[in-house]
């Protein structure tokens, strides 16, 4: 499977032109192209542009710099706040990047003009599933505080889902309490998933006297819903309760959430009686990790 990877990578390298200094006929690299891509038309924060193309802060300004004395980009302070910078494209900067779109769509031509309808139709459904999957690759998942402003911002969008979803809304003040304390070891933990920095899915657990894990506040962000985040939060959120020893995983749900359903009976839960008196619920689930304690 590696090799097969490294072999993807060269030819996709190869056939976009990315191997030549001079990227699609133009006195720049690759970096650079892509650079001036991102900023776009308007003003771009300099550390969003880093944290989306996963670059160190050192070789971003190394590339800002060169396209700055090119005459194409400017950087500057941000007029409401002076302590981020943001980059613009100059009147050169946004007819360079008009040329590179000229130049990059003709590109894409090239790969597809040779193939028959059939193959460009397979050859563009294989190229949307490999963006997926490699999105999907890039999703990372840690241990946060509870705290932690990210973590924050996620709890905020899954308290707005839930109350747009739920007939009646949703106030957090109703259903049962997960305090910060409750979620910080050893009494639990807050798993976050980030893509390009930004929070896309979180899930925690609250450790019990009686052995179980309480799966809480699970969450994904739809614009990563069917890359498996889900499954790859509550896989981890279970190897987590394991490792503390837990012999079960248990977690309540509402009606509302059918994919969330759907996922945990995937996953191998299965329905039990209530064990709690979440306002909100209406499933409440069970997957055993080892055999229950006697």
């Amino acid at each position: 499977m590696v090799s097969q990877v490294r072999r993807f990578n060269r030819i996709v390298t190869q056939r976009v032109g990315a191997l030549h200094d001079r990227f699609l006929a133009r006195d720049r690299s690759l970096g650079e192209a892509r650079v001036l891509w991102e900023i776009g038309a308007d003003a771009r924060d300099v550390r969003s542009l880093r944290t989306q193309l996963d670059l160190d802060s050192g070789y971003v300004s190394r590339l800002l710099r060169s396209l700055e004395a090119d005459g194409l980009v400017t950087v500057g302070a941000k007029a409401s706040d002076k302590r981020v910078r943001v980059a613009r494209l100059t009147r050169s900067g946004k007819a360079e990047r008009a040329v590179l779109d000229r130049r990059a769509d003709g590109v894409a031509e090239s790969v597809l003009e040779p193939l028959n309808p059939k193959q460009r139709a397979r050859l563009v459904a294989a190229m949307a599933e490999v963006e997926r999957l490699l999105t999907a690759s890039m999703v990372e998942v840690a241990t946060v505080d509870p705290a932690d402003p990210l973590a924050r911002q996620c709890l905020r969008a899954y308290f707005a889902e839930l109350n747009g979803r739920f007939d009646a809304g949703y106030d957090p003040a109703l259903g049962l309490p997960a305090d910060d304390d409750e979620l910080r070891p050893p009494a639990g933990l807050l798993l976050l998933a980030s893509l390009h920095g930004e929070p896309v899915g979180r899930g925690a657990l609250m450790f019990h006297d009686d052995g179980y894990a309480h799966l809480r506040r699970m969450w994904v962000a739809e614009s990563v819903r069917g890359l498996g985040v889900g499954r790859r939060l509550l896989n981890e959120l279970e190897s987590r309760a394991a490792e503390h020893g837990a012999w079960a995983t248990r977690l309540e749900t509402n009606m509302q959430l059918a994919e969330a359903i759907s996922l945990y009976r995937s996953a191998g839960y299965v329905e039990v009686e209530p064990f709690n008196d979440e306002a909100y619920a209406h499933h409440w689930f069970e997957k055993s990790l080892v055999a229950k304690p006697i």
